[in-house]
């Protein structure tokens, strides 16, 4: 467990400021975004989205911090930190969350306080993903 918890803390991928990916993006350990993505994020560590940070993705990863723009929905398996700059417009999945003032969120959140509520929001969250049900940005909700 030592050695996992060192890892989460390496800084492993970088998007810097300026930098424009089209496309999905697979990580392990630390990543840190700065710049702008279309695409979906998946990472198997923290992610640290910073205050110029442009996403137009779905993103799933350990411990999130966001201080950018997420027009897309938010995964986070262990905490979501939403910083005063941050602005999400998309549903959340997280089993801890901590939201500074000034923050917005628009979409639902679901906060999961056991296994078995995160197993169960997880499960509906890809089915809704297969039937296209859920959540796919403003455009499609306003509709």
């Amino acid at each position: 467990m030592a050695g996992r918890k060192r890892a989460d803390f390496l800084l492993n991928t970088i998007i810097g400021p300026g930098t424009a990916v089209n496309g999905t993006i697979d990580a392990a350990g630390f990543t840190r975004i700065d710049g702008s993505i279309q695409g979906d994020i998946q990472v198997k560590g923290r992610v640290a989205i910073g205050e110029k940070a442009r996403l137009k993705s779905n993103i799933s990863g350990t411990s999130i911090t966001v201080g950018g723009v997420i027009y897309g929905n938010v995964i986070a398996s262990e905490r979501l930190v939403i910083l005063a700059t941050g602005l999400i417009l998309g549903d959340i999945i997280t089993r801890r969350i901590q939201a500074d003032e000034g923050c917005l969120i628009h979409g639902k959140v679901r906060v999961c306080q056991d296994d078995e509520q995160w197993d169960r929001a997880m499960a509906e969250y890809h089915d809704g993903q297969a039937r296209g049900a859920l959540f796919s940005g403003p455009s499609e909700q306003a509709s």
